[in-house]
């Protein structure tokens, strides 16, 4: 017979952590490593990621 895993509902502590900031628009914003260019603008394409929340969001130059 295989093992039991306990599975548990998370609390709301748990299920919110690090992402209250973020719902009110304080995003913490990190530079992803990859560029990426934009061949019908003819620009890069800078992509940043929250470190928090996963959100992209993309900056052309």
């Amino acid at each position: 017979m295989g093992e039991i895993i306990p599975f548990k509902k998370k609390t709301l502590l748990e299920k919110h952590k690090g992402n209250t900031l973020c719902r009110q628009g304080h995003h913490s914003w990190r530079l992803e490593k990859q560029s990426k260019f934009d061949v019908k603008q003819g620009r890069l394409v800078t992509v940043f990621s929250c470190k928090r929340c996963g959100v992209y969001k993309n900056v052309l130059k």
